[in-house]
């Protein structure tokens, strides 16, 4: 016996999802948007919730803020600091246009942005004498590419509720901040871009009303 239907499902690399799970020695898609780590004091978490993220100054990839999909590596963060003032940001991370930087001495190590890429990638074991311990490293050039979503790592329950707060507050201060802010598409639940609304069209066999983005649709 056969079954007809009509409709479609797609798969979607995580450029407009929340964020996608990718291996430390996967290389970050254009499109893609990832989640990854950041270690940081308890001081300049609530800093970096309240104003964002800054660029560094310098580091082993030039100025950026540096990420990675290991939280391992973000948990050794900040250096020499007290497991007790340390703090693990879950994110989310659109890299954009990707440099691999494998060695030492890469003739783009610290110019990868000034040719066009938007974050800088240190693989997963690739032998560089800066990375001893071989943990997976990015540099995001735009602090505006990483977004704080949850933490993932916190002293105690009380910092860690109390910074789970300002994240909320944050958030919702951001969608709320006027000219700008993001809605959400009532048809496929995802956010458009600076309040233009998704184009919508009937179903050419159902006739339901259907938004061109979203990831599936099975006519009834």
């Amino acid at each position: 016996m056969s079954v007809k239907f009509s409709g479609w499902e797609v798969v979607d690399d995580g450029a407009s999802f929340s964020g996608v799970d990718l291996q430390p020695n996967q290389k970050p898609q254009k499109r893609g948007v990832y989640k990854m780590y950041h270690g940081t004091s308890v001081a300049s978490a609530r800093l970096i919730i309240d104003n964002g993220f800054k660029q560094s100054t310098g580091g082993m990839l030039g100025p950026g803020v540096y990420v990675s999909r290991d939280i391992k590596k973000a948990s050794s963060y900040p250096l020499r600091s007290s497991p007790t003032d340390r703090v693990v940001f879950q994110l989310r991370v659109r890299p954009g246009r990707v440099k691999r930087i494998d060695k030492d001495n890469h003739p783009l190590q610290y110019t990868w942005h000034s040719k066009g890429y938007d974050t800088a990638w240190v693989p997963p074991n690739a032998g560089m004498l800066s990375v001893p311990r071989g943990l997976e490293e990015d540099c995001v050039f735009d602090p505006k590419r990483v977004e704080v979503v949850s933490i993932a790592k916190a002293p105690d329950t009380t910092i860690e509720n109390e910074l789970k707060n300002r994240i909320s507050k944050s958030s919702k201060k951001r969608r709320g901040g006027g000219r700008g802010a993001a809605d959400v598409c009532s048809l496929c639940k995802r956010k458009t871009q600076q309040g233009s609304t998704h184009t919508k069209q009937k179903c050419w066999k159902c006739g339901k009303t259907i938004c061109v983005l979203m990831s599936k649709h099975f006519c009834p």
